[in-house]
């Protein structure tokens, strides 16, 4: 790989498989993914240096009105509104953290992106960080967004939550490379200094759009949900915190566009992705035995020539082996059960359905 592997990882076809993408995370540890974080960090294109800021102002005519692929740019530009605007830190689901969105829309790039050198160019990939904010410690926090209306049908192709994380990753080693001047200027937005620690990963997605996710998986997404959430764990234990989040909204849509730019019209509300029991992989059921029935009338079982020739009666009991001595039928070999109170009996070639086992007259229970 270049100097970016985070994104060359990201364009893997495995891992843009709806259907490989848990095969390609169980390959990965959090230790390999930290190599490869600590290699964007030290390539991460160094958008200060080139004298350029990383708080501007978003492109306000593609954030006029509602279209299509944009609401996840529409809900992050809405959350940091609601912040300039007084709203209270975000409650996460975490004991006492919180988030606070402070800016959307971050560029990356220092220069546009030279297509000679690559996966060799510092600019290679990137585009913009969805949402930066302060998240739990007081970490800087960088978040990608996955937004998808509760009308949604499928997921973008190509987008899996690996992906996603893969992609958020990559962001957060070009925060956490230039952290002193994304967090100089994010102090106009903010009280109180940015703890010095490696930034907060977080991936934010809609009800929806981790509904269908899951939808396309068996087991409600069990399998990939595991991986997600070792990963995650190793990298937090790692130093850096990683964190799966769902926003919900009681409106739909929850934002408007009467003042020009997203404004939420509900208060916004993070919450745990899954539940707690979504990545236990339920065992598969053992193959049944598939020993049919047709298969066991046929196994002729031979007669106990140990035991005597009894006469047929429905109130006796015969088990398989017993020989009988039927009226009508002759002399029979009970092959086994055919149900309550009734037995199988092979007659020379024919076989018959006999009660047996039935109370005798005046006999009580």
């Amino acid at each position: 790989m270049g100097q970016h592997p985070l994104i060359e990882r990201a364009g893997d076809k495995l891992v843009r498989q709806a259907k490989g993408f848990q095969e390609a995370a169980v390959a990965l540890t959090g230790d390999e993914l930290l190599a490869e974080y600590e290699r964007e960090v030290t390539a991460a294109p160094r958008r200060g240096e080139a004298g350029k800021k990383y708080l501007v102002a978003y492109n306000s005519r593609l954030a006029a009105e509602a279209k299509a692929g944009r609401e996840g740019e529409h809900l992050c530009i809405a959350l940091a509104h609601r912040h300039r605007e007084g709203g209270a830190p975000l409650l996460m689901p975490e004991e006492d953290s919180h988030f606070e969105a402070l800016h959307p829309l971050v560029p990356l790039r220092s220069a546009p992106v030279d297509k000679s050198k690559g996966a060799d160019d510092p600019n290679f990939g990137f585009d913009k960080i969805d949402l930066v904010g302060r998240g739990p410690g007081d970490r800087l926090a960088a978040a990608a967004t996955r937004w998808l209306p509760p009308d949604a049908g499928r997921v973008g192709t190509g987008d899996t939550p690996l992906r996603a994380l893969l992609l958020a990753l990559a962001h957060a080693a070009v925060a956490e490379a230039n952290a002193a001047e994304l967090t100089g200027e994010l102090a106009a937005c903010t009280e109180g200094p940015f703890a010095e620690a490696r930034p907060a990963v977080m991936l934010i997605g809609s009800p929806r759009y981790w509904e269908l996710c899951r939808k396309r998986s068996a087991q409600r997404g069990a399998a990939w949900i595991r991986e997600m959430e070792r990963l995650a764990k190793e990298l937090t234990e790692l130093g850096l915190p990683v964190h799966y989040l769902s926003v919900k909204m009681k409106e739909v849509p929850p934002w408007s566009y009467e003042s020009g730019s997203p404004v939420l019209s509900c208060e916004p509300r993070l919450v745990d992705a899954w539940e707690a029991s979504a990545g236990r992989v339920k065992p598969k059921a053992k193959p049944r035995a598939r020993k049919t029935a047709a298969s066991s009338e046929n196994e002729i079982i031979e007669a106990d020539l140990t035991r005597p020739i009894r006469a047929y009666g429905v109130a006796e009991h015969f088990d398989p082996g017993d020989r009988i001595q039927h009226p009508t039928l002759g002399l029979g070999v009970v092959q086994g059960s055919a149900g309550p109170q009734k037995i199988r009996v092979l007659f020379d070639e024919k076989r018959s359905t006999l009660v047996h086992d039935r109370p005798r007259p005046g006999a009580t229970a």
